[in-house]
């Protein structure tokens, strides 16, 4: 579910008109009017269209049944596709009611005043919702949308190549695991990856950080400041870069972009990824070795604390533009989209829910307990104003190819991207 921020970096000058609009059009504030709005128009990405087009049907129908004679009109974008259109009409009378957005899509949004803030009480399950998502709605002690699904991060592993290493079932500690992949290692070579960890992977670096107790940046006195450089972060950065030297015999200056394609070309034999990626690695398309099917096994990523590995939380969440005027419409559309029957809905088709009243539900569920295990450890990004820009400079994947290559210490990668972030974190 990883959504980037570029596209809501450079709207500084539309967002200002957005800002600059009166409450006495009736299209701003908070979402509560517009409620005897006559029309709704509702733009989500292509996966609802694609994949579950009857739970929005179902939620059109709540609201109409209270609303007769109540217009609502679709509009479905792919990812890239939906922030351009989206950043064109913000400032315009054109402005969607409901959007779709990637929940690290929503700072950059959140931070130039695009949304409308929502009241959480008058939606189901908020006070249960996953603290990731919750904290991708929230800016400056408000919120400005409502989490719609989540998506996790796992691990996965080839059984057969393990069990030819001598090993029977999948680790439960961070101990067991090193064991594991240092038969691995040793069994199949140096041209193999026990573990292929993609080294600009930050996602997953940053999993090593937060378990040792440590942070990308921390909020002081109302300004942040970058905490790489903190005696947990190195502790974190170190074991990852332990990680990489050990297990990772790959390209050391590649993301995690093609690391389901990789994974499926048979040269390595443990992944750290998203939920989907195993999956898709073993479609017949990726498979090169033919071997993928029926064996693969997915468990939750212990971490070197004793605990599960702590991951970042992807997904949507759905917000509702400053400029629309059926604000409380809108808030009632979204409610009915991600209520206990949405969310009933999502978890069929292989989401994770917005909350932990139904994550709870999941870990019951053989097919779903791995990754609804793995989601209730979970952490996000800093809620600062130029994270954005931390993202488009890509300072953390600079430092990372930098451990991971040798090319500077972990010290003073740390130090030099905590340089970095503190130069623009704080600024909009």
């Amino acid at each position: 579910m990883k959504r980037k921020l570029a596209a809501a970096i450079g709207i500084a000058g539309m967002m200002v008109s957005i800002a600059a609009c009166g409450d006495g059009d009736g299209k701003g504030g908070a979402a509560g009017g517009g409620a005897d709005a006559k029309e709704l128009t509702v733009w989500l990405t292509v996966d609802a269209q694609n994949n579950w087009p009857q739970l929005v049907k179902a939620a059109d129908a709540a609201v109409q049944k209270k609303h007769p004679g109540l217009k609502i009109t679709h509009e479905y974008y792919g990812w890239p596709d939906k922030n351009a259109k989206l950043d064109a009409v913000l400032a315009t009378d054109k402005a969607p009611d409901v959007v779709e957005m990637g929940n690290s899509e929503m700072l950059g949004y959140m931070v130039k005043g695009a949304f409308a803030p929502v009241d959480p009480a008058k939606f189901t399950n908020s006070g249960a919702w996953l603290d990731g998502l919750k904290t991708s709605v929230t800016y400056q002690g408000k919120t400005y949308g409502v989490p719609y699904y989540a998506g996790g991060r796992i691990a996965t592993w080839r059984k057969d190549v393990f069990a030819a290493a001598g090993v029977k079932s999948t680790p439960k500690t961070y101990q067991e695991l090193t064991a594991d992949l240092d038969k691995v290692q040793k069994k199949q070579g140096s041209g193999f990856s026990a573990w292929y960890q993609p080294t600009r992977d930050w996602y997953a670096a940053m999993s090593f950080v937060y378990d040792a107790g440590g942070a990308i940046a921390k909020e002081e006195g109302g300004r942040w400041k970058a905490s790489l450089s903190s005696p947990e972060s190195l502790k974190g950065l170190k074991e990852f870069k332990n990680v990489v030297d050990r297990y990772m015999h790959g390209d050391k200056t590649k993301d995690e972009s093609d690391r389901y394609i990789v994974f499926g070309q048979g040269k390595s034999g443990m992944i750290f990824g998203a939920a989907w990626e195993g999956a898709t690695s073993a479609d017949p398309k990726n498979d090169k070795t033919g071997k993928l099917k029926d064996n693969l096994e997915n468990f939750v990523m212990p971490g070197p604390s004793g605990k599960n590995m702590p991951v970042f939380l992807g997904g949507s969440d759905l917000a509702i533009p400053v400029r629309s005027d059926a604000q409380a419409l809108a808030a009632e559309w979204i409610n009915a989209f991600t209520g206990p029957s949405g969310q009933k809905g999502l978890m069929a088709k292989g989401n994770l829910p917005n909350n932990k009243t139904d994550l709870a539900t999941l870990k019951n569920d053989p097919a779903t307990a791995v990754p609804a295990t793995a989601a209730e450890s979970n952490w996000f990004v800093p809620m600062a104003p130029g994270w954005g820009r931390v993202e488009k400079q890509q300072i953390l994947q600079t430092m990372l190819q930098d451990i991971g290559t040798g090319k500077k210490s972990v010290e003073a990668a740390a130090k030099d991207a905590d340089a970095a972030i503190d130069k623009v974190i704080n600024t909009k």
